[in-house]
């Protein structure tokens, strides 16, 4: 195992780096580093790690979210207000909506096997976008109309939706009935997520004032309940519905309320953290590539993908209607909004798995758009944010 993490931290670096110094994004040689260290290709990595891969990569994202959180004003939030509620849900719909249209003709399945198809593409990436988001943050662009707060907040959401609409869509396919209460526990999940997450964000506050902790140490203790929130989301599946990741990312909001200057401090050493867990991901997520369904695929598959993008970005475009955003702006948030990677990775499987007759169609379809839109879109967001968006330089104090 020790061999393997020296293998994924090592090339993961030197191609990432590479690759930013050809201008493309680092995570696009992170990608492939997985690639080829994985099972489809070299071969390199231990059982070991393949078998803790997926809960290697949740912990990654929930590092960058509680950092997120850590970063995001809810003032800023407030002034966004409808659109940040509508892009929860709103572009995930039409994606959906494009692969029901299209995929059926360019692929010749059924309309239940697109919807399938699309539940698994539809999630946007936050592995990506956050930190994206943060940087733009961090150097003052979009900030006058909240842009990445809008962005940050939205991809936090749109997993959870995702992900119900694809455990209705395959019931049905296992010929189970679908009830009102199943797409119940989107808004449930959502409310006990952020509620859990606020109360426990709000103790620690009080706690951290009252008790002399080091900030390392707060890291850890922050992280530990940030894994335990997201358990939580296991133990409670089929009693409650709870969004494990929503609830990290409240912790770090209502921190960030409480004791800003805290929040602050924390979110510095997430950023140091996170040098590390964004190899660790992106490598991973590489891994479960395989690279021969993307060689076999044919056109038609990738022609599917950036249609049902097109769908995507105009399902952005309506949730910006009467905002206060010019043309550029729109522009910037509809490719900020494209890159998919995490969820497709974890969820691409399962209809193979299930024993679906689309199993096979469905993975392929996962892995491009992985290995398409991770990439365009973080290439996307760096080529255009400085020439799309105003950039509000930091006051002075």
């Amino acid at each position: 195992m020790l061999t393997s993490l020296a293998l994924i931290f090592l090339c993961g670096m030197l191609l990432g780096s590479l690759f930013q110094k050809l201008r493309l994004p680092s995570l696009l040689g992170m990608l492939i580093t997985g690639i080829i260290l994985g099972p489809y290709a070299l071969n390199l990595l231990d059982g070991s790690i393949l078998s803790i891969s997926a809960d290697l990569r949740q912990l990654a994202l929930i590092i960058i979210l509680t950092r997120a959180g850590l970063s995001l004003d809810l003032n800023d939030l407030k002034r966004v207000g409808r659109p940040a509620i509508l892009m929860c849900f709103v572009p995930a719909c039409f994606e959906i909506l494009g692969m029901i249209v299209l995929a059926p003709k360019l692929l010749g399945i059924s309309v239940l096997e697109a919807a399938i198809m699309g539940a698994v593409v539809a999630a946007v990436s936050p592995a990506v976008v956050v930190p994206k988001m943060l940087n733009l943050m961090e150097n003052g662009y979009g900030m006058n109309m909240s842009i990445p707060q809008l962005i940050m907040a939205g991809a936090s959401v749109d997993d959870v939706f995702v992900i119900v609409m694809f455990t209705a869509f395959t019931g049905l396919a296992k010929g189970e009935a679908i009830s009102a209460l199943s797409f119940a526990q989107i808004p449930i999940s959502i409310i006990t997520g952020l509620v859990v997450g606020i109360l426990l964000g709000v103790l620690l506050s009080v706690v951290f004032k009252k008790i002399h902790v080091r900030d390392s140490a707060k890291v850890v203790i922050l992280l530990s309940l940030s894994f335990l929130l997201v358990a939580a989301e296991s133990v409670l599946e089929g009693f409650v519905p709870f969004s494990g990741l929503l609830a990290v990312m409240a912790v770090g909001v209502a921190i960030q309320r409480q004791r800003s200057e805290l929040a602050d401090r924390l979110s510095s050493k997430f950023s140091k953290l996170w040098v590390a867990a964004e190899i660790l991901l992106f490598v991973l997520v590489g891994v479960t590539v395989d690279i021969q369904y993307a060689l076999v695929s044919g056109g038609a598959t990738i022609l599917l993908i950036f249609g049902a993008l097109l769908f995507r970005m105009l399902g952005v475009f309506v949730c910006l209607i009467k905002t206060k955003l010019n043309m550029k702006e729109r522009l910037f948030c509809m490719i900020a909004y494209t890159p998919k990677a995490t969820v497709q990775a974890a969820i691409g499987s399962l209809p193979l798995a299930m024993g679906l007759l689309c199993g096979q169609i469905v993975l392929t379809v996962a892995v491009l758009s992985i290995l398409i839109t991770a990439p365009l879109g973080a290439f996307g967001i760096d080529l255009t944010y400085k020439k799309l968006l105003i950039r509000q330089l930091k006051r002075s104090a």
